[in-house]
């Protein structure tokens, strides 16, 4: 009997976290974006979403096969780009808004800008 071969998105022996961000193309679905491998460490995934290369980013889920986990990691990346944005005196972007605000929480410390 015959054996389909299917690749494996799993890292080839590499023990490292990847992110894989859910996008939301409305009326198409929810997706998680294709990405290349070297496209899926955490400053990557930071600089693309601040740069607007996602339409609505939803989740964002990290997962180490080595370590054997995986785990929604949104509110981390939501205030990481909040913090990003305030250290540079920029607005959030206008493509992560959404995704900003409904992960950092409602306990989230306020940082006010100095002029």
């Amino acid at each position: 009997m015959r054996r389909s071969w299917t690749p494996s998105i799993v890292p080839n022996g590499d023990d490292q976290n990847v992110y894989l961000v859910v996008d939301d193309f409305g009326d198409g679905g929810r997706v998680f974006r294709e990405a290349d491998l070297e496209g899926t460490d955490l400053e990557t995934l930071i600089v693309d979403l601040l740069d607007g290369q996602y339409r609505n980013p939803i989740r964002v889920v990290a997962f180490n096969t080595a370590e054997s986990w995986s785990q929604d990691v949104s509110s981390e990346i939501a205030q990481e780009l909040r913090r990003r944005c305030d250290l540079q005196l920029r607005d959030v972007p206008s493509s992560i808004q959404d995704f900003v605000e409904r992960h950092e929480g409602r306990d989230r410390q306020l940082t006010l800008r100095l002029a």
